[in-house]
């Protein structure tokens, strides 16, 4: 049975285990990483490497960062009256493109999933009530994905958030359901925002 060299190979199972990769696109990246001149494979390893150095987890909000705290946490001209509790920090950029969300954003990092063992330990549901108790939040959008992990998550932070004072908004279904807000295109999650509905316990 034929097999490539193991280094190869290596880089291959790598790329595999990245999320959306499938076994053929892995071994397309890799044949076309050895494909590339020398600077532009070492040009490649070092931004992997500057962005696993370099990037964390903003300490107000959990997005992604080089500075703490990030630079939508610390933008003047955003809102301080609504926020946005999405799952993944990739979520927010999917909702930026849409130009028409300039509040702030908190994010989870992961899905209610009991099974799983995610609780709210897990997605830091303590962090985000001190969030909302130290804001002036008048509306807080829960943007989790339509799935059913997301469903469930949304209607587990309306336990921990009904009495905040804020009302509490839920995407609208312009989305489809079972899929992932980053995959979804700019026109539909701008009518899912603004179509969002109250949520109530």
């Amino acid at each position: 049975m034929f097999e490539f060299a193991e280094p190869l190979h290596r880089l291959i199972e790598e790329l595999h285990r990245i999320p959306g990769i499938g076994a053929k696109t892995a071994q397309r990246i890799a044949f076309h990483i050895l494909g590339l001149p020398a600077e532009d494979g070492d040009r490649l390893a070092e931004a992997i490497r500057d962005a696993k150095r370099s990037v964390f987890y903003c300490s107000s909000c959990n997005n992604i960062t080089h500075v703490d705290p990030c630079s939508i946490c610390t933008d003047p001209s955003r809102s301080d009256d609504v926020l946005c509790v999405v799952e993944e920090p990739f979520n927010i950029a999917s909702i930026e493109k849409t130009g028409v969300f300039h509040g702030r954003y908190y994010v989870l990092l992961g899905a209610f999933a009991p099974l799983k063992g995610i609780g709210p330990d897990e997605l830091r549901v303590d962090r985000l009530v001190e969030r909302v108790k130290a804001g002036r939040f008048r509306e807080i959008i829960l943007a989790t994905n339509p799935t059913v992990e997301g469903e469930a998550t949304a209607l587990f932070l309306v336990r921990f958030l009904k009495d905040s004072g804020a009302k509490l908004t839920r995407l609208a279904m312009g989305l489809p359901v079972g899929s992932d807000l980053d995959f979804a295109d700019q026109v539909t999650i701008k009518k899912s925002l603004e179509g969002r509905t109250e949520l109530k316990d």
